[in-house]
């Protein structure tokens, strides 16, 4: 069997700020060689799929300084110390959106890009939704929409959607409502 696993020589914290730390690292390679691995470490994220009802998901539109887009997300934040990823999507939710769910089911858990961060985020979904009204950060300009899950798709597929986590949610949505075996495996009742 063939050995994958590369072992940590030296590890140097070259930039720590207050939403991600970057590292550049030795490492031993299973061949006996050495390499450097750079890498991002990240606390985390919660992603939330919030279901209205008659297919609709909600989403948000906010400006994302790194690609310098407008986009269209699902609801979701990092996992801030001391929080569970549960307690971020019922925080995210209400911050963003203004909706409160009584019920949240985790579906699955995924690393965003393996290639360079320790990001993983937890994927919810989120049922019998009421409005509370939205509390944003003061950093955050926000517009919150709803969407069918339909269009929610056709519009990845046009490539206006481009968020992976949002792709995700709503590939899950899509396959979700249409799937009684995976409905019952969740315990979603619609």
């Amino acid at each position: 069997m063939k050995e994958f696993v590369e072992k940590t020589k030296s590890s140097r914290n070259i930039f720590k700020g207050k939403l991600l730390d970057v590292y550049v690292d030795e490492v031993l390679l299973p061949s006996g060689r050495t390499a450097v691995r750079e890498y991002i470490k990240h606390p985390g994220a919660a992603v939330v799929i919030p279901y209205v009802g008659d297919g609709e998901l909600i989403f948000v539109r906010q400006y994302r300084y790194p690609v310098r887009e407008v986009t269209v997300e699902l609801p979701a934040g990092k996992i801030d110390t001391g929080e569970d990823s549960i307690a971020t999507v019922e925080r995210e939710l209400i911050e963003e959106t203004g909706y409160r769910a009584n019920r949240f089911v985790e579906l699955l858990c995924f690393y965003p890009s393996v290639g360079y961060t320790n990001e993983i985020l937890c994927v919810y979904w989120a049922q019998e939704l009421s409005y509370i009204g939205e509390r944003p950060d003061p950093d955050e300009n926000i517009e919150v929409m709803k969407m069918s899950i339909s269009e929610a798709v056709e519009r990845i597929f046009a490539g206006d959607i481009k968020d992976s986590k949002t792709i995700i949610g709503v590939l899950i949505a899509d396959r979700l409502l249409g799937d009684e075996n995976l409905k019952r495996r969740f315990g979603i009742k619609l």
